[in-house]
């Protein structure tokens, strides 16, 4: 399908193809991954005859219909649906002929068209995509100009995906997307017929999606078979092998070279030194492949816990105004929690961020929190927000009023901005550089409740996973609201669902949510899924909602979540009981003996609700089963 040969390309000073080829296949569905900034984009816009190589070039098949997502969002007055229909030009430019035509051989042709392109359910085709994507009919309806730039790029998007291009570029759909539409976007690209190049960062997309990886590397592409698990995979087993051949030629090159240096001077040995000396320079050395090194992430956690429950909210209300936007809100947070709030844009996750972190008060109900709780609050819109004359140096020194030069410059080095880099401004900083300053300065004081809004926007999968090491080593409570499926699965052990007005524990795991997102957006087949503890789940797009309800999976895993949960309350308590077993401690801090004292009793109650629970959900479960 596309040829890249011999390509090269400078931005300035930086070379970011290096004579690269690659053959991409046709009908593939190929991911585009690399670092940031290395010209994943670059490219895109070199396959669209925006930019033009110095070296190389790059071949399509004549007559290749190209899509792509324009860097622009879409406004004016006309309908969102009608914007998606014209995307498709050639039925919009037969449509228009058909009401003029007069000839009768043309106005058969005309139709004969119209029936071979399906223009008939063009338009139910148009509502279902804009479904996904989160439109319902009367927003379908609406003029473009009345939606935000973030929602009108989902029409672009939408408007893309209806035209089926033949070669489809994607760079970076999920950034405007919630949840909800990249599941849907994920589910619709896994079919789509023709051929995909998508930059994501995104892993679950990279797995469900594509079979093959396209990867940026040092100026070079490679291309991979596989997923990008099977990527990563690969890779790894290929730097294991090319580090073996290094090894290897490195001990052979000191072994000759040991040689020559012994006998170069030797009357006997002059003509051996000199043939193992050409034997050297013919040797091409063997470069290891090493992956350029990601900062990690620094997520202080609190110095002691809290009792918990640390957010307790019993028939809470909250809204603006008069206005109630979440109602009949009884839950609560303890000190360990791992949520993942899941939930359609526009149904109140920020709203609810807000009034759990204490930014918005209850309108109506009663809500407690612990008196000493510190809340860390990271939203994009504030990276969007923070001051470009600013540098980090300047960030950290004003939350450290009274540090040192030296204090600070380590601080700032440990957010992830070392030496002079401390001393960029922030307009000179890019969105994944951003990122990491805002998510540093919003656990500055080691909060015991993190709330994440979006946290992997701007962020490449390297940083990802980076961020998942460090939300997994944080000590606090943690709220993820993430259009990341990954990053949820593997740091949230709890969901909770905004939906119909008030929010609710989700008694179910994330393939389970996909199936209830894809069977409302109407894009659900009747299928059946084996969960990896052989368990039939059938999805039937029809079937009318089920009451909420236990089922036999989601108790064991709460139940396995409790246990490790009991077992961290008596590792401490342990620890406790080993400390104040020492009569030492009773002489020398004796008020340091009674905080231990309290503590235990703290953490025995909690272990005697744990407990409890355990035993409500194991009678549960052996029920159930």
């Amino acid at each position: 399908m596309l040829h890249i040969n011999d390509l090269t390309f400078r931005l300035g000073p930086r070379i970011l193809f290096d004579h690269a080829s690659a053959a991409l296949p046709e009908s593939a569905r190929i991911g585009f991954v690399g670092r940031n900034g290395t010209g994943k984009t670059t490219l895109f816009r070199m396959i669209s005859d925006e930019l033009h190589p110095e070296g190389g070039s790059l071949s399509l098949p004549r007559h290749v219909r190209l899509g792509r997502v324009e860097q622009e969002a879409p406004g004016g007055p006309t309908k969102m649906v009608d914007f998606v229909l014209s995307a498709d030009t050639e039925r919009a430019a037969l449509m228009v002929e058909a009401e003029t035509a007069t000839d009768p051989t043309r106005i058969a042709d005309i139709q004969t068209r119209l029936v071979d392109i399906e223009a008939h359910a063009a338009p139910a085709r148009a509502a279902s995509i804009l479904s996904g994507l989160g439109f319902d009919k009367a927003a379908q309806d609406r003029a473009l100009s009345e939606f935000s730039g973030g929602w009108r790029m989902r029409v672009a998007l939408a408007a893309v995906l209806f035209a089926r291009p033949d070669l489809l570029l994607l760079d970076e759909p999920t950034n405007y997307l919630d949840l909800e539409g990249t599941l849907w976007l994920i589910d619709y690209l896994s079919t789509y017929p023709a051929t995909i190049l998508v930059i994501s960062h995104d892993r679950d997309l990279l797995d469900a999606v594509c079979d093959h990886i396209l990867h940026l590397d040092g100026a070079k592409l490679t291309l991979w078979k596989g997923n990008y698990a099977s990527f990563e995979r690969q890779r790894r087993e290929q730097q294991a092998i090319q580090l073996k051949h290094k090894k290897k030629q490195d001990e052979q090159r000191k072994h000759l070279q040991s040689f020559v240096d012994r006998f170069r001077a030797s009357a006997t040995k002059a003509k051996q030194a000199q043939s193992r000396i050409k034997m050297l320079a013919r040797m091409e050395p063997i470069s290891a492949m090493v992956d350029s090194q990601v900062l990690p992430f620094h997520l202080p956690s609190p110095e002691k816990p809290l009792s918990p429950p640390i957010v307790a909210m019993d028939g809470a209300s909250v809204g603006y105004g008069d206005r109630t936007i979440l109602s009949r809100l009884s839950l609560n947070i303890s000190n360990d929690d791992r949520i993942g709030l899941l939930g359609s844009n526009g149904n109140g996750k920020s709203t609810f961020a807000k009034f759990v972190a204490n930014r918005i008060e209850a309108m109506a109900g009663t809500v407690r929190r612990s008196s000493k709780l510190k809340v860390g609050f990271f939203a994009q819109h504030q990276v969007e927000e923070l001051d470009e004359a600013m540098t980090p140096y300047a960030c950290v020194a004003e939350r450290l009023r009274d540090g040192t030069e030296s204090k600070i410059r380590a601080r700032c080095a440990q957010l992830g901005f070392p030496n002079v880099k401390a001393d960029t401004a922030v307009a000179q900083l890019s969105g994944g550089e951003k990122a990491r300053l805002m998510m540093g300065l919003a656990t500055f004081d080691a909060p015991h409740l993190l709330i994440l809004d979006e946290p992997t926007n701007h962020l490449d999968i390297d940083s990802r996973a980076a961020l998942i090491e460090a939300i997994n080593e944080f000590d606090g409570a943690i709220i993820i609201i993430a259009h990341d499926r990954y990053l949820i699965e593997a740091c949230a052990d709890r969901l909770w669902i905004v939906d119909k007005g008030t929010v609710q524990a989700f008694d179910g795991d994330m393939d389970e949510y996909k199936a209830l997102v894809l069977e409302r957006a109407g894009g659900a087949k009747r299928t059946a899924r084996k969960s990896d503890r052989d368990t039939n789940v059938t999805v039937l797009p029809t079937a009318a909602p089920k009451k909420p309800g236990r089922s036999h999976i989601p108790l064991r895993r709460q139940i396995e979540a409790i246990e490790e949960k009991m077992g961290k309350f008596q590792g401490l308590i342990g620890r406790i009981d080993a400390a104040l077993a020492n009569p030492e401690i009773f002489q020398r801090d004796k008020g340091r003996a009674a905080t231990l004292a309290q503590q235990r009793r703290e953490l025995e109650k909690a272990l005697t609700a744990a407990e409890e629970e355990w035993l409500m959900l194991t009678s549960e479960s052996e029920a159930a089963q």
